[in-house]
């Protein structure tokens, strides 16, 4: 059930209404409230309403991530909400939205992204001991609900064990400094950290050089989704967009849907833009398989300036991974999750 919306202040009842729909967390209320005061800058003679829910993926909090379906997780019941038009927008990490969106619903705008690497935080009370993951002691317990950091936690680190853990931001921090607990640290996005003023507990930054870690597609940004033909919001939304994390996150969304991948399939990626005579865009990405016993990375350059340059550099990436062996890696994975599914059919199920 949605949570009663939040006022409009000073603004009179018969001005336009946006509704506004986003996950219950604190980080996606967050997240919300980012957006919120932007679409106020830009029209602060609106009425701005927030509705709040609980997604399957918020429900279910004991189902590791990788034993789900993967896709639409976080936002098939907003998206419903949204084309029966009692939202008219959603806020969504946009790692968490599926790179196909339902008929009639359109990516309205990318924000500008927070920094998009993975960290690594350690349990309170070790930080004086460990300053980078490859300080830890073999047989340490790593945290992460993402089968993606655990496929390439394993191939770099394969003397740390891991275990899935799951909950929102809060719930995890609490899991980790549990003296009883078993984990020695969990590995999480920093933007969600950052946002939330957790910054003091990044034990360390997680990237290709620091670590050996890509991070999720869309990692760091927020994604807004409204009905393509809504005209008045859609031109309202015009003004939150980033256009350079637009066009990076493209190129990433563009090589996830080429290998087919969501959630919980382990691919990596990395983008940065390189002023070298013109704005290029450096594109790294990974398939990696869970135990971590094989990998397949490539990479591009690519002067990126339209969405379908975007697009294009992605299925070319993509396409090169599928070459180098990515496509079993990634069927193998599929495999496994079906015969897990028909095992264990309430994992993929859960009673809303």
């Amino acid at each position: 059930m949605a949570t009663p919306p939040a006022p409009a202040v000073g603004v009179p009842s018969s001005a336009p209404t946006i509704r506004i729909g986003t996950r219950k967390s604190n980080l996606a209320m967050k997240q919300t409230h980012i957006v919120l005061e932007g679409l106020k800058r830009i029209r602060p003679d609106y009425n701005y309403e927030i509705h709040s829910m609980a997604t399957l993926g918020d429900k279910d909090q004991n189902t590791a991530l990788y034993n789900f379906g993967g896709k639409g997780l976080w936002t098939n019941e907003l998206e419903a909400k949204l084309t029966n038009k009692q939202l008219d927008v959603i806020v969504h990490s946009l790692k968490d939205m599926p790179t196909v969106l339902p008929q009639g619903c359109v990516l309205g705008a990318v924000t500008n992204r927070e920094d998009p690497r993975d960290v690594i935080i350690f349990k309170a009370g070790t930080e004086s001991q460990y300053k980078t993951i490859a300080d830890l002691p073999a047989g340490s317990v790593i945290g992460t609900s993402s089968v993606r950091r655990m496929a390439q936690l394993r191939r770099k680190y394969p003397g740390l064990e891991y275990a899935d853990t799951r909950g929102n931001l809060e719930t995890r921090l609490r899991k980790l400094d549990d003296p009883e607990g078993p984990y020695a640290a969990i590995i999480l996005a920093a933007a969600g950290l950052l946002r939330m003023g957790y910054d003091a507990r990044i034990g360390q930054y997680l990237a290709s050089d620091q670590g050996g870690i890509l991070h999720a597609v869309g990692q760091g940004a927020l994604g807004i989704e409204a009905r393509a033909d809504d005209d008045r919001v859609l031109s309202l939304l015009a003004g939150l967009e980033d256009r350079s994390t637009r066009l990076a996150v493209e190129a990433e969304r563009s090589l996830m849907r080429t290998l087919e991948g969501g959630c919980s399939v382990p691919i990596g990626v990395e983008t940065s833009w390189h002023d070298e005579g013109g704005a290029k865009l450096k594109f790294k990405a990974t398939v990696a398989h869970p135990n971590g016993t094989e990998a397949v990375d490539g990479e591009r350059w690519a002067a990126v300036d339209t969405p379908e340059a975007a697009e294009r550099l992605g299925k070319e990436l993509a396409q090169e991974l599928v070459e180098k062996g990515a496509q079993r890696i990634l069927d193998e994975i599929n495999k496994a999750r079906a015969e897990h599914q028909a095992a264990a059919p309430e994992a993929a199920s859960v009673s809303t």
